[in-house]
Formats: structure tokens, C-alpha cells, sequence
């Protein structure tokens, strides 16, 4: 008996030592994630200026960079792997 008791404790114990880091690690993870965006988006708009400087039409370059841009996503990779 007391050894399922320890072992039910053991999860709120975890918890109470993660929860203090909590907001720290929201606050960097939320920073990468703005970065990760923002370098997408600065290489999605290279990779559509490169596609009509080498001859493509205007109306395929934005789809073809939509599609390059769907990669980075990861809201909807995190949906594809749950």
C-alpha cells in the first residue's frame, strides 16, 4: 500500500518541479517559433523571385512557393504525426 502511494505521488512531484520553468520555456519556445516563421517566409519570397527571375509565370511561382511554404507548416506536421 504505501508503495502505490509513493508511486502516485511521483507525477505531481515531476510536475511541481517542471511547472516553476514553465513560462521561461513557453516565452523561447514561442521566440523560435516566430524566428522559424519568419526565416520561412523570407526564404519562400527568395525562392518565388528566383523561380520568375529564371522564366516562370507569376501565377505558377506562387503556387509553386505556397507548396514550399506548406513544408514549414508545423502546426500541420504536428497534426500528420498524432
Amino acid at each position: 500500500m504505501t508503495e502505490e502511494r509513493i508511486n502516485s505521488s511521483e507525477p505531481i512531484k515531476l510536475f511541481g518541479l517542471i511547472l516553476p520553468s514553465l513560462p521561461s520555456l513557453m516565452i523561447r519556445f514561442g521566440g523560435v517559433y516566430l524566428r522559424f516563421k519568419r526565416n520561412a517566409k523570407k526564404g519562400g519570397n527568395i525562392f518565388q523571385k528566383e523561380l520568375i527571375k529564371q522564366g516562370l509565370d507569376k501565377e505558377t511561382a506562387q503556387q509553386l512557393t505556397k507548396i514550399y511554404l506548406d513544408g514549414s507548416n508545423l502546426l500541420k506536421m504536428i497534426r500528420i504525426v498524432t
